[in-house]
């Protein structure tokens, strides 16, 4: 099944959200970067709820347009982990780490959007 780089961050989104991430944020990034076109960024309280965040976003895309990410990055720290799905790339960072990093201040030049938790 195919999905387009909007529905594949908003199903990312929800995967995080159903881990009960907080601070669901999504940047729309085509028009300022290549990188990608989407960016979301969340964040678990633990290094746990991180892995279990990441397993939940993969597992979810997986199972509704049968997609792998193209790099995984941090999971074994789970300080600041990143899963790359080409046109989306999802950041899940713990607090700290979300504060010292500040991605959204990088990505405000992106379109944000907000997202409206299901729980």
């Amino acid at each position: 099944m195919f999905m387009d780089s909007e529905g594949l961050a908003e199903l990312a989104a929800e995967a995080c959200d159903d881990l009960k991430a907080s601070h669901i944020q999504l940047f729309k990034i085509d028009k300022v970067s290549s990188l990608a076109d989407w960016i979301v960024i969340t964040e678990g309280l633990s290094d746990v709820q991180v892995r279990s965040i990441i397993k939940s976003v993969e597992d979810k895309i997986q199972a509704k347009v049968n997609r792998l990410p193209l790099r995984k990055e941090g999971i074994n720290e789970a300080k600041w982990a990143v899963l790359d799905y080409g046109e989306l790339i999802v950041h899940v960072l713990q607090p700290k780490e979300r504060t010292f990093y500040d991605l959204e201040a990088f990505w405000s030049n992106g379109e944000a959007h907000k997202f409206e938790s299901n729980n």
